[in-house]
């Protein structure tokens, strides 16, 4: 399905670019772009909160560690091209505008979509949402901090342009969100109906991932840099799109919640053992209850009620209430079921990026060049994520 929506996305912007005919009808084009893909984001993102409830939003651990290595990093990189200018004031342009490049796809928030193939693949849409409205709160924060340093932004203050990213992306995260929530309290009806349709964000989400892809191909197209410096910036998206997924796995196997401490350790018996007589046998009769003290015998025929001198068969009985103090005997142990879950959910909210906002903050912050390295990231996480999928159907 991703490998049809970006083919299809891709090919008709290169039809249109073709046929100069169809140019006098790109601002109209542009217009229904315009509308249709946040429409598109709003449906999919508001069927993909219907299924969550507001007390499941919370931030966890891990969630503080992804924050660390996008936070992190992009300040290290930011301060690694202040020095570089700094030094070389005249001769860093290039190497200026791959380090942008490096910070745009670090720092680069969540895609809206990732709920949507996080829950695909079997991840935590709670803890994802939870994600990407923390790393917005970052990026609209660290910005604006660090990018004057190699980009000064003249006439915008820091609050201005934190004001200018949470407009941005708040209302497509916190709108969709309000209306769920509103329909599963007040029509609950209507919420019970639309859970019936459990597939539609995806196609919706396919829909919305061609047009992302046809402006994509557009500002590729569009780009007035040379191919060495495309094709470098394309070689550090990848780098970046393989190191953030690779982290955000690893982060969601090291992680081990309190639940999961609790739970794996766990042992459980049909009755706690006395502490005399050795593990619990089994029967399908409780035993008498004046014949607590004999050893239970096994017998294919209940004990008679007269032959209280006869060794009686081993049954299993219930414990008495005096031995409940004592320790359980080891079973099984339970599985960790989240944790699969979880390190799927650690990578989606790392690697997929909402490459439609990298696109306009480097437009609006950055070097204009390094805009391009948006839609690039964007190839090559939703060609990770068709591979993803596809393995997963396999393995179903």
């Amino acid at each position: 399905m991703l490998p049809i929506a970006m083919t299809t996305g891709a090919s008709i912007y290169l039809i249109y670019h073709a046929i100069p005919c169809l140019h006098r009808f790109g601002p109209f084009l542009s217009d229904v772009v315009g509308i249709l893909q946040p429409l598109f984001i709003f449906s999919m993102l508001f069927l993909t909160f219907c299924r969550i409830e507001p007390r499941e939003l919370k931030p966890h651990r891990w969630h503080w560690w992804l924050l660390l290595i996008q936070g992190g990093l992009f300040v290290l990189l930011g301060f690694a091209a202040w020095l570089l200018i700094s030094a070389f004031p005249y001769k860093s342009h290039d190497v200026v505008v791959l380090l942008e490049s490096a910070m745009l796809c670090l720092i680069c928030p969540t895609a809206t979509a990732a709920a949507v193939v996080t829950r695909k693949l079997g991840g935590d849409v709670a803890g994802i949402t939870t994600y990407t409205i923390l790393i917005n709160l970052l990026a609209a924060f660290l910005v604006p901090l660090v990018v004057p340093l190699i980009q000064p932004m003249e006439g915008v203050g820091f609050w201005a342009a934190f004001s200018m990213i949470s407009a941005k992306v708040f209302p497509l995260l916190i709108m969709p969100c309000l209306s769920a929530w509103l329909v599963r309290y007040l029509f609950p009806k209507v919420h019970k109906w639309l859970l019936g349709y459990p597939d539609l964000p995806f196609y919706i989400w396919a829909l919305a991932l061609a047009f992302a892809i046809a402006v994509t191909t557009k500002s590729i197209v569009r780009s007035s840099m040379g191919m060495d410096l495309i094709l470098m910036m394309s070689l550090i998206s990848l780098v970046c799109c393989i190191f953030q997924f690779a982290a955000g796995r690893f982060v969601g196997r090291c992680y081990r919640s309190r639940r999961d401490c609790r739970s794996e350790p766990a042992m459980t018996s049909s009755r706690p053992a006395l502490p005399d007589e050795g593990p619990a046998m089994t029967s399908s009769r409780p035993a008498r209850t004046d014949d607590l003290s004999e050893p239970a015998m096994t017998s294919s025929r209940p004990a008679r009620t007269d032959d209280l001198s006869e060794p009686a068969m081993p049954t299993q009985r219930h414990a008495r209430p005096d031995d409940l103090s004592e320790p359980a005997m080891p079973t099984q142990r339970h599985a960790r079921p989240d944790r699969a879950s979880r390190e799927v959910t650690a990578g989606q909210s790392l690697g997929q990026k909402n490459t439609v906002f990298a696109i306009w903050m480097g437009y609006t912050f950055m070097t204009p060049e390094t805009a391009i390295v948006g839609g690039l990231y964007s190839i090559w996480h939703n060609l990770y994520n068709s591979w993803q999928l596809y393995r997963h159907s396999q393995s179903d």
